[in-house]
């Protein structure tokens, strides 16, 4: 059920073969890949509320001023850290610091410690029409959750979302990139030019899966992550505003 490798792989479950509407069991020609992470369920509106609390404790120094210097520490630290909410504390703590120049109290430090735990336990929240849209496309087709961050974090989620069970196979890496991509994809037999991505980071979801052959669906949310802005790409990818939207798209990928 558990995999791992050392190129950031870090999770992978079985294959199923799925029911067909004919009631024949079949091998699926179309793999749907889904990210997490805003995509599936909130995360990112999490992360803003927990900043803002930071950047009033740091209340002498610019918020524009605070969010360029926590980005920069937060970018340092991802080879160390990698993704996630531990990394985001430390890299506030560590910022917090360098503002002050060493005069940041231990009870701010504390405090920034208990706003990590409190994100850690937060509840999940899916967003609208993932629950509905997810189950009816499993009963059709393969799918494959497809996650980045930090593996404890991201299997508590998982678990607590309640959508585990609909999917085919789960993946939880530490980057996605096309190397990444290709890995997982080979992992479970899976064809470039059968999967379908869908996702909210241009960066992490869709750019590296055309790059491999893969077809792609942007679902942007309201709020990105600096560290995932690129622009995208003019052509060769679809964008919907909704997971729920989703099935029409696919419905047109065709056997």
């Amino acid at each position: 059920m558990t995999s791992s490798d050392k190129t950031g792989d870090v999770r992978a479950s079985e294959d199923k073969t799925v029911e067909g509407k004919t009631g024949k069991s079949s091998t699926l020609s179309w793999t749907i890949g889904f990210d997490g992470d805003d995509t599936l369920w909130h995360n990112e509106s999490i992360f803003s509320m927990t900043q803002e609390k930071f950047r009033a404790m740091l209340g002498e120094t610019l918020a524009a001023d605070i969010d360029r210097r926590l980005l920069d520490t937060e970018s340092g630290n991802l080879s160390l850290f990698g993704y996630g909410i531990k990394g985001f504390i430390l890299s506030m703590i560590e910022t917090a610091i360098e503002v002050t120049e060493g005069r940041i109290e231990a009870r701010d430090i504390q405090s920034l410690i208990d706003a990590g735990k409190a994100m850690l336990t937060h509840p999940v929240e899916l967003l609208d029409g993932v629950a509905e849209t997810v189950e009816y496309l499993g009963h059709s087709h393969r799918l494959v959750l497809i996650t980045k961050g930090d593996l404890f974090d991201q299997e508590s989620k998982i678990a607590r979302s309640g959508l585990s069970e609909m999917f085919d196979a789960i993946e939880i890496v530490s980057e996605k990139d096309p190397d990444t991509y290709r890995r997982v994809l080979a992992r479970h037999g899976i064809a470039p030019e059968r999967f379908l991505m869908v996702g909210n980071s241009v960066r992490s979801d869709i750019l590296p899966v055309l790059e491999i052959g893969g077809q792609a669906v942007h679902v942007p949310y309201h709020i990105t992550w600096a560290h995932e802005h690129v622009d995208p790409p003019a052509e060769g990818y679809r964008r919907i505003d909704s997971v729920a939207e989703l099935t029409g798209i696919v419905h047109g990928l065709g056997h």
